[in-house]
C-alpha cells in the first residue's frame, strides 16, 4: 500500500497518463472491431467478454478466431495464439529493468497488462529513472487505462455487433490505430531490425500455404530483434 500512496507513485502515474492519453485513442476502433468479430463466429457476449479479459491480446484474439470457428484442434489454437504473440519476449526483456526493485506479484500483473503502445510509451523513462516507485506508476497509470479502453469498447462491438454499418470499414480503421502505435518503437534499432526482418519474409514467403509465410516472419522477426538487442548490449557494455 505504501508504494501506491507515495507521491512518486502519484507523479509518475501522472505522467505516464498524460504521455499515453492521445495515443490510447487508437485503441477503440481496434477493440471494437476484436467485440464484433468474437461475436461474428457465434460466441456469446459472456464467452466473448470472458476472452477478452483473459486473453487481454487484440493481434492474438483475431488471429485465432478464424480457427475457432472451424472447429480447430486446441493446440493449434494455443500454438497460434503464442506465435501471435511472440513479440511479447523481446519487449518483456527490453522493459524488464524498469521492474528492478519489485516482488514477483508485481511482475506478473504488470506483465499481464503489457501491451504494444504502452511499452513504446515506457520503456525509455522507465530504464532511465531510478525511483522505483515513480517508475510503477508511470507504467501502470496508462496499461490500467489501457485495460479499461479495450474490455469498454470491446464490450460496446459485443452489443453493437448487428448494428454498426459495414462501410464504416473499422477493419482498416484498426489496422492504421496499430500502425500508429507501433510507429514509436522504430526508435528503437531492435524493433526496428525486427520489423525489416519479419517484413522481408513475410513478402518473401507469401505464396506457402496455410499462412507459414507469415508465422515464420514472426520466428525471423523475434530472433532478428533478440540478436539486435544482445548485439547493441554488448557494444554498449564494451564502449
Amino acid at each position: 500500500m505504501h508504494t501506491f500512496s507515495s507521491p512518486s507513485f502519484r507523479a509518475g502515474a501522472r505522467e505516464g497518463f498524460r504521455t499515453f492519453l492521445p495515443l490510447s485513442v487508437g485503441l477503440i476502433p481496434w477493440a471494437l472491431v476484436t467485440g464484433m468479430s468474437m461475436v461474428g463466429i457465434g460466441m456469446t457476449p459472456l464467452q466473448a467478454m470472458g476472452m477478452n479479459v483473459i486473453v487481454f491480446a487484440g493481434t492474438a484474439q483475431l488471429g485465432t478466431l478464424p480457427l475457432i470457428a472451424a472447429g480447430a484442434p486446441l493446440w493449434l489454437i494455443v500454438a497460434t495464439a503464442l506465435a501471435l504473440n511472440l513479440r511479447f519476449v523481446i519487449f518483456s526483456a527490453a522493459i524488464a529493468q524498469g521492474f528492478r526493485g519489485h516482488g514477483s506479484g508485481a511482475r506478473w500483473f504488470c506483465g499481464h497488462l503489457l501491451t504494444d503502445g504502452v511499452f513504446a510509451t515506457c520503456m525509455a523513462k522507465m530504464l532511465e529513472t531510478d525511483d522505483k516507485n515513480w517508475r510503477l506508476g508511470y507504467y501502470l497509470a496508462p496499461s490500467l487505462w489501457s485495460w479499461l479502453l479495450w474490455q469498454t469498447f470491446a464490450l460496446t462491438g459485443v452489443l453493437a455487433a448487428g448494428s454498426i454499418p459495414k462501410n464504416w470499414s473499422l477493419e482498416f480503421m484498426a489496422t492504421i490505430a496499430l500502425m500508429v502505435l507501433l510507429i514509436p518503437m522504430a526508435k528503437m534499432r531492435p524493433m526496428l531490425v525486427a520489423a525489416a526482418a519479419g517484413g522481408a519474409t513475410a513478402v518473401l514467403l507469401n505464396g506457402l500455404p496455410l499462412k507459414l509465410g507469415l508465422f515464420a516472419a514472426i520466428f525471423v522477426g523475434i530472433g532478428a530483434g533478440l540478436a539486435a538487442d544482445h548485439w547493441q548490449g554488448r557494444r554498449e557494455g564494451t564502449a
